[in-house]
Parts: structure tokens; sequence; C-alpha cells
């Protein structure tokens, strides 16, 4: 590891460097509304590493972080790439857009983390709702790469409005193992997800991101796929149920020896941080894993949007952002 990056290997640990500084070297318009930005260090080293399905944070000169995928070449080590679609009223989308960021700009980044890991599989599905393509690219390079045959459903307003299109395209003309199909839905081409999805595909990872919409038809319409087949990345927290409640909870550290009480109106991370006990946190809503902590008692009240159901089932992490207890209490090894 570089000494620029000190912290990379351990950058997630109480105390370590959470952020580096990086450069915008250029900004290339990618479809209406989608910007993509390059960085690479400020001294020209390499990067730290990252695997396909990373992410990293942006943090903003007013304070603001948001989080987004790496959609660039894992392999190329001098530079990351990350795409910002314009949001009305999002803080992240007019600084990009508005021209307040600009190539040239030294800005703050965080190390890139990796919930929606690429694992190996004969065969890959991709399921993408407009930027939601952005933390699948890697996948199908690196599924390319391999010789591994894949298939994207891109879905759309209009085939012109697909960022990265053309790269996707490219990918799968490379060896000729990869397929792309555009479901537009202004163009009578909308995607018709219980039908594509409704049943299993042997020996096939399903990786899907997009809008809520799409993943929420997604989920259901392969809710008879094999457990831990079907894999989603959620830029924005899942919807929750309506007049959920939230209960008073002890939280007992078991290393730092600190017990509190967490009331209906805090969070576990909000009560443990003004306790003194240090908890890394980024996006605070539960899609971003930097707040995880191990549990060693106590039933969790998974309201996450990361862990798989099995992950929740084995109760044995939590996101403490957003996640509180069934139990009257829960031991974190903190």
């Amino acid at each position: 590891m570089n000494a620029i990056f000190p912290g990379a290997q351990s950058a997630m640990t109480p105390g370590a460097p959470q952020t580096f500084p990086a450069l915008l070297r250029r900004m290339t318009y990618e479809a209406p509304g989608v910007l993509s930005l390059d960085f690479e260090a400020v001294d020209g080293r390499e990067l730290p590493p990252f695997e396909p399905g990373a992410h990293l944070d942006l943090h903003l000169p007013d304070g603001t972080i948001r989080q987004y995928s790496l959609c660039g070449d894992p392999t190329d080590r001098h530079t990351y790439r990350i795409a910002v679609r314009d949001v009305k009223g999002g803080r992240a989308s007019r600084f990009v857009h508005r021209g307040d960021l600009r190539p040239g700009v030294v800005v703050t980044l965080g190390f890139p983390r990796n919930n929606f890991a690429f694992d190996a599989a004969p065969r890959y599905l991709f399921v993408a709702g407009g930027i939601g393509i952005t933390p699948l690219l890697p996948m199908m390079r690196a599924a390319s790469e391999a010789g591994v045959p894949w298939s994207l459903l891109l879905c759309a307003p209009r085939s012109a409005d697909a960022p990265f299109l053309r790269e996707a395209r490219a990918l799968a003309a490379r060896n000729g193992r990869g397929e792309v199909s555009v479901h537009a839905s202004e163009e009578g081409t909308r995607l018709d997800v219980a039908v594509h999805l409704r049943e299993a595909q042997a020996n096939t990872l399903l990786y899907c991101c997009g809008p809520e919409r799409l993943m929420l038809a997604v989920e259901d319409a392969t809710a008879a796929w094999p457990e831990g087949s079907v894999r989603f990345e959620w830029f924005t927290p899942r919807a929750r149920p309506e007049g959920e409640g939230a209960d008073t909870f002890e939280v007992e550290c078991s290393r730092s020896g600190i017990t509190v009480t967490v009331p209906s109106d805090r969070s576990v991370l909000q009560v443990l941080q003004e306790a003194g006990v240090e908890v890394p946190c980024s996006c605070e809503q539960g899609i971003c894993g930097t707040c995880e902590v191990p549990v060693l008692e106590g039933e969790v009240d998974h309201r996450d949007s990361i862990l798989s159901s099995a992950e929740r089932a084995a109760n044995q992490t939590m996101m403490c952002c957003v996640s509180r207890a069934q139990s009257a209490r829960l031991v974190l090894d903190l």
C-alpha cells in the first residue's frame, strides 16, 4: 500500500484515516442529466484498490456526504470514476451539475467499501434502472474478461436516456459472451419483470440496482429463486412499514464496559456517540455499511437496506444507524 494511503486497509476501524484528498481530472456527459467524474490521487500515485460493486463517499463543502458506486475499471489504479445524476433539490447533484465542481478542484473522498460483492458464478444476469447501471459496469467488465456469459436488462424512459449504454454494448461485444437489451417505457418496450424473472435461471447470480419500484418488483418476482442468488444495491433506503414503532432498549458495549439506554426517538449510533463510543458512520440511512457492528447477544430489529435475509437471520451484525432491538437488551462487540 502506498504511503499516501496508510489507512486504506483499516479505514473503517476507529482512529484510522477515513478520507483522502483527490483531484477531479475530468467530467464527461454520459446521458441527459448524468455526468461521470474521474478522480486521481493529488500526487499521481496509485489509488487504493477496489472490487466490482464497491462505492465511496464524496464529501461536499457544506459537510454533506453522499455515496457513489465506483463504475470504472478496477484494474486502473490511477483513476476512480463515479457518476452523478441531476436530481431536483439534491445537494450533491446541484454541487456537481450547477458549476460548483469543475476539473482541477481537489475534493475529499472516502476509502472504497463494498456491500455488493461480485462473486464467482457460471452465469450472470444484471438488471439496472437508469443510473443503477453504475455498480454493474465493473461486474460486466470482470465477467467479460473471465469469459463468463452475462446478460443486462437496462431500463430507462428512452434509449437515449440510458447512461453508459455504449460502454455496456462494447463490453458485451468484447468476446461475444455478453448481451444487452434496453427496455424503454416511452418507446413501448417496458420491462415486464414478472415475465422475465418468473422462473429461476440455473447457475445464475442476479445483480440488481435502480429505483425502488424496479427493485421491489425484482424482489417479488424472484422470491422463489435460491437463497443468495439475487443481490441488490440500494441507492436510497427502502420504504419502511407505515406506523412502525420504536421501543426503548439497552445496549451493552462488551469491550468498553459501557451500557446505554436507547430511547424511541434516538438511534443506537447517536446514543453510542454521545456516550463516547466511537463508531464510524457516513450515510446514517442504512445503505452504506459504515456503521456495521458485531452483535454478541440479543435479537436485532434489522432496518437497513444492506443485509440479506440469511445475514439477518444469523443475527451476528447490525447497522447501528437505523436498526434497533427486538429484545430488551443488545450486547455489541464494542
